[in-house]
């Protein structure tokens, strides 16, 4: 298996500015804008681009984490896979613009799964959606509105997002 790596550290630092800025200019400020990371560097990521988004646009952001282990359509292939507690910031999501936020989209199952666990949850003005790598093959309607990097891939291929507080690294490989 040969395994290359498609973003560095300061890759990903500039990947998630990006995405700060742009989360910042799209909704006209921070304000009523939530994060939630989808488990497990989702989350990370979601904490990082909260960071930014708060230093840019001068005030708080909250962040959250989502977990759709329950809400996945694939748990008959996966049984296996551990619930993670979901974190919902004071104040809710009700009438806010909700920014999930996760690592690598690829069919949009994950995504479906956590618009499934928001409707559950409160009742947002809109659901956004950044992601660090936007990989392609998408089985379902579902696009980005926020994105790091386009990664065109086989299907065989496997991107791996790794992250210091995670993994002990800080890059992006595609395995083939």
């Amino acid at each position: 298996m040969s395994t290359r790596t498609v973003l560095h550290a300061a890759d990903i630092a500039r990947a998630l500015t990006r995405i700060s800025h742009e989360i910042l200019e799209s909704n006209k400020g921070p304000e009523d804008l939530v994060l939630l990371g989808i488990p497990t560097r989702g989350v990370t990521l979601a904490e990082r681009v909260g960071a930014l988004v708060t230093d840019f646009g001068g005030a708080p952001v909250p962040v959250g984490a989502l977990d759709v282990t329950m809400y996945r359509d694939d748990l008959h292939r996966h049984p296996t896979r551990t619930p993670r507690p979901t974190q919902i910031p004071d104040g809710g999501i009700d009438g806010k613009t909700v920014v999930l936020v996760d690592d690598v989209l690829f069919s949009g199952r994950s995504i479906r799964a956590a618009l499934d666990a928001i409707g559950d949850i409160g009742r947002p003005a809109a659901v956004r959606l950044a992601i660090l790598v936007d990989r392609g093959h998408r089985e379902l309607p579902i696009r980005p509105d926020f994105v790091g990097k386009n990664l065109p891939s086989a299907r065989t291929e496997r991107v791996n997002v790794h992250l210091a507080e995670v993994d002990g690294i800080e890059e992006v490989t595609i395995a083939s």
